[in-house]
């Protein structure tokens, strides 16, 4: 009997590792498994990761979101800048679902990939808000006070940048996952901004983490702002 895909391709000693180098509550575990099962069955017909990484999609996908998690432990209110598959915006809706007042803006141009992040707050019952939008123009437009900014393999670190600043001058923490080309990102946003970055080596692979609170703009204007995919998947 052909078995199903989620039972294939999902494996429990990936999920064990990954819980832990990033434990969570039980509650959030359920919810965390409600969501990477529906991952499991659209990725059928959606391509929301890269099919090869499913056999470790708990240490390369879920645990590499939830590392976000202490480097802002008081962050309520998060933005999550071309969500994709929901990594790590709907990770981190799923680990917040807890703390009252907490909600993740999750901004996705894609409608398939929109549906399905709206599909997966469904049945998580995580604190999430759909923009179906250019990530350029919804920053702007963003309702509330924004406590913290991230991105996973959306674009390079400079476009990255320049969405990020009217939240970063507003208050925000910016937290971007990059790969292991960080050091060549830093280089080519430093001809842009003004940037004082901490590094946080990740606690998955041979990423990185990048943290911003202060960006300012150098005399050089940036490309223009590209919102295709690049390095994590």
């Amino acid at each position: 009997m052909k078995q199903p895909l989620s039972i294939l391709s999902v494996s429990a000693a990936d999920k064990a590792a990954a819980l832990a180098l990033t434990p969570v509550s039980h509650a959030t575990e359920a919810r965390l498994d409600a969501y990477v099962d529906l991952l499991v069955r659209w990725q059928a017909r959606t391509n929301l990761v890269a099919t090869s990484t499913l056999p470790q999609l708990w240490t390369r996908h879920i645990a590499d979101s939830l590392q976000l998690l202490p480097l802002a432990p008081r962050a309520k209110v998060w933005v999550d800048l071309g969500s994709g598959g929901g990594f790590p915006g709907i990770v981190l809706a799923c680990a917040l679902s807890e703390r009252p007042g907490a909600a993740v803006h999750l901004v996705e141009r894609n409608t398939k990939k929109a549906a399905f992040l709206r599909e997966a707050l469904r049945i998580t019952g995580a604190p999430g808000i759909i923009h179906v939008a250019d990530i350029g123009d919804c920053v702007d437009s963003l309702p509330v006070p924004v406590d913290c900014v991230t991105a996973r393999a959306v674009a390079p670190l400079h476009q990255l940048v320049g969405f990020a600043k009217p939240l970063v001058a507003q208050g925000a923490k910016a937290l971007f996952l990059k790969g292991q080309d960080v050091e060549a990102e830093l280089t080519e946003a430093a001809k842009y901004w003004n940037l004082n970055p901490r590094l946080h080596s990740s606690r998955t692979g041979q990423g990185w983490i990048v943290e911003l609170d202060r960006i300012e703009r150098r005399s050089s204007s940036p490309p223009t702002p590209s919102a295709a995919r690049n390095d994590r998947n």
